[in-house]
């Protein structure tokens, strides 16, 4: 474990009897409400100072609402610094008057519009989509890259046309670790580093391993190239709880990432786990 406080970039909470997740439905194990007395019970054995919730693909409709009940449950549990909330980006121009509403509530840092569960990869390269990305800007606002593996080149394509934005992208890009895919993700890894304006969240890596069977070597070349080509500068810790329950507890999954980078100094762990979150979600305003 860090000899410090880390700050969970990567947090999600759920009511299933408030809100509206139709991909819960083919995930049992999940299909119920995690709320944040939950994660105080799993988490209590690591020292967390702060956290950024990330929006859980609640139906559209609901996303403020969403945004809304974190703000105030942040009331609640202060360490809530920092919300990544939805917005329809695909919208373009027309994403500005929902972006109006969302910047009114306490938190905002960001948004995200999940990409990983479509099939369509080219839905990031529209220009509807791109344009979304820009007016992000205009509103201080950065945006969570949620993409699979086999998506990354457009990634690359949409990040881009887009250097002003400041990107994150969520849980290394999604690797099939389970299936051993690497060359293709590590080549596009290293492209999307290439880009100043985008850091990389070491967050959701033993949820795409097998689930019963992981390994910490089967999970450690994924997270150490990912590092490798950020660098200490631009990676950031990630819980992914409650999804991270599907294949480890939250404590084991700290106590992996503090073994595969144990010859780290103490100055590059605390970029990893603290000082790199804080700047980039903006938690000290």
């Amino acid at each position: 474990m860090p000899d410090f406080s880390v700050v969970d970039t990567h947090l999600h909470l759920w009511q299933v009897d408030r809100f509206d997740y139709p991909w819960l439905n083919d995930i049992p194990p999940l299909n119920r409400s995690f709320l944040l007395e939950d994660f105080h019970q799993h988490s209590k054995e690591v020292d967390i100072s702060e956290m950024v919730f990330v929006q859980c693909d609640t139906i559209a409709s609901q996303g403020l609402d969403e945004a809304r009940w974190i703000a105030s449950l942040a009331d609640v549990d202060s360490r809530i610094k920092g919300i990544v909330a939805f917005a329809p980006i695909e919208e373009g121009a027309g994403v500005k008057s929902y972006l109006d509403e969302l910047v009114k509530i306490p938190k905002i840092k960001g948004v995200r519009r999940l990409l990983h569960v479509l099939d369509d990869n080219e839905f990031c390269l529209q220009p509807s989509f791109i344009e979304g990305l820009h007016i992000l800007s205009d509103y201080n606002l950065s945006f969570d890259i949620c993409m699979r593996h086999d998506q990354l080149s457009n990634g690359v394509r949409m990040v881009q046309q887009c250097p002003d934005l400041q990107f994150m992208l969520d849980h290394i890009g999604i690797p099939d670790v389970e299936n051993k895919v690497f060359d293709s993700w590590r080549d596009n890894i290293e492209s999307l580093s290439d880009f100043a304006n985008v850091c990389c969240k070491i967050s959701g890596v033993v949820t795409t391993a097998d689930h019963q069977s992981w390994t910490v070597d089967e999970i450690s070349p994924y997270i150490s190239h990912a590092i490798d080509c950020f660098g200490w500068d631009r990676v950031a810790y990630g819980g992914d709880w409650p999804v991270s329950t599907l294949a480890t507890t939250y404590p084991r999954w700290v106590e992996v990432l503090d073994h595969i980078v144990s010859g780290a100094s103490d100055y590059q762990k605390r970029n990893l786990y603290r000082e790199n979150a804080i700047k980039f979600y903006q938690l000290e305003k």
